[in-house]
């Protein structure tokens, strides 16, 4: 029992330790590779720690399945550098702008769409930051709710496939990447529609924070607004509806879409030499951070296997609290305050080791909890003090709106999130009908 007890003792201490190095800024796959191999050596030995770590990084990354990661990135950067995403917000505006708040409607849809093909929240803020904001206040529309709408809309490509962090849910829970996908379409839809809701409303009752818009189009500015939008839907549609009919799996998605990216930027004749090598130096860059951490995180599950925490903390789960959806409560609470301070890539490879053999133990369904998952990740993107799309767009916007207003306009979009996630919590069948319809 002593035995037992020193490496529960080591691993409540290797989280604690991990934690601090993240606040202190060290680079999250080194913290949790340092706190791994030490808790390792002191809990077995110096030797097997170096076994650990000399063979777990190429097994880990040896994973076919991992592949879909730079191929999903590669198809992102294609599409925004080749010029496929462009006219997205014209054509938006154009469908929205004569309803209530309708330039930030037309962001919300914009946004989202873009997201989903890029992969990048923070890329989406930074793009939309220039794009929409500027448009919105020329509109004399509220900064907050211009801001606001941008810095949340972003996140929704987290829970819109296909997904970077969906995919590495997938493979650090052994769960099925496809269904992950799927069940993440209507989330996604209904999360974009409450936000597009609350604008509505909000606008209605008070039309001077969104004045509405008199801007008329000629039929050949209507024309050319959505001969430009068409590549963006296409390539997404053709990429989930292969997935779905079992034309292609998840992994091999990501190539499919690269590959179909290239053939629509080239029929566009937009696909340049330039265009190309930006495309595949940002997918390597972005490509190797992840797998940094993900093998860092790979290293701390090895750890937090050994330390027995995983499966301390799940009794106590059990004992403390009656049923799963207080677990899940728990569980969510906890994750938002670290989205306060931590980025979500980071959150999910730390949290997911420990969670993980909690939900197993509580036989939740983890395509339900990914969904969920992924949802708190997105509220913690735009939650303060460490909101990181927030910070994008003050970073894009310069001194043209405060801070403060910012947060202050992102906070009506975090409320309807808490609100969806409330509902994605009693309502499993939201996340797990699509599933279970497409099998």
């Amino acid at each position: 029992m002593e035995f037992s007890f020193d490496r529960l003792d080591i691993g409540l201490a290797g989280v604690v330790v991990a934690l601090l190095l993240l606040a202190l800024r060290v680079q999250v796959g080194v913290a949790l590779g340092i706190v791994a191999f030490v808790g390792i050596s002191l809990i077995t030995s110096v030797a097997a720690a170096w076994g650990i770590l000399t063979a777990l990084p190429y097994d880990f990354v040896a994973q076919w399945s991992l592949s879909a990661i730079p191929m999903f990135l590669l198809m992102g950067y294609l599409a925004a550098n080749a010029g496929l995403t462009q006219g997205i917000f014209k054509s938006a505006n154009i469908l929205m702008g004569r309803v209530p708040g309708g330039l930030a409607s037309a962001t919300v849809v914009s946004s989202a769409l873009f997201a989903s093909a890029s992969g990048s929240s923070v890329a989406t803020a930074a793009a939309f930051a220039k794009i929409a904001v500027p448009e919105m206040l020329k509109a004399r529309y509220n900064p907050g709710l211009a801001t606001g709408s941008v810095a949340a809309a972003g996140t929704l490509g987290a829970l819109i496939p296909p997904s970077v962090l969906m995919i590495l849910f997938g493979i650090f829970t052994d769960t099925s990447i496809g269904a992950l996908f799927i069940a993440g379409v209507i989330p996604g839809i209904l999360s974009a529609l409450a936000y597009i809701l609350m604008i509505t409303v909000r606008a209605k009752l008070n039309p001077a924070i969104a004045p509405l818009s008199t801007a008329t189009y000629s039929a050949e500015e209507k024309r050319e607004a959505f001969r430009d939008i068409w590549p963006l839907p296409v390539l997404i549609l053709s990429v989930l509806a292969g997935i779905f009919a079992g034309v292609f799996t998840p992994t091999e998605a990501g190539a499919v879409g690269a590959a179909l990216a290239a053939v629509i930027a080239a029929f566009r004749r937009s696909l340049t030499w330039p265009s190309v090598i930006k495309a595949l130096v940002e997918t390597a860059v972005g490509t190797c951070t992840i797998f940094i951490v993900a093998i860092g995180a790979s290293m701390f599950a090895a750890f937090m296997s050994l330390s027995t925490l995983p499966s301390v903390l799940g009794s106590f789960l059990m004992n403390a609290v009656d049923g799963p959806i207080a677990v899940i409560l728990m569980i969510s609470v906890f994750i938002i305050i670290l989205g306060m301070f931590i980025d979500a890539i980071s959150i999910l490879l730390l949290t997911i080791p420990i969670i993980s053999p909690v939900l197993i133990g509580l036989d939740v369904n983890l395509i339900w909890f990914g969904i969920i998952m992924i949802k708190l990740l997105e509220i913690g993107l735009i939650t303060p003090p460490v909101g990181l799309n927030v910070y994008v767009i003050k970073s894009s916007l310069g001194d043209l709106v405060d801070l403060n207003e910012i947060f202050k306009g992102v906070s009506w979009f975090i409320l309807m999130d808490v609100l969806m996630l409330l509902v994605l919590i009693a309502f499993p069948i939201l996340s797990l009908w699509l599933p279970e319809f497409m099998q």
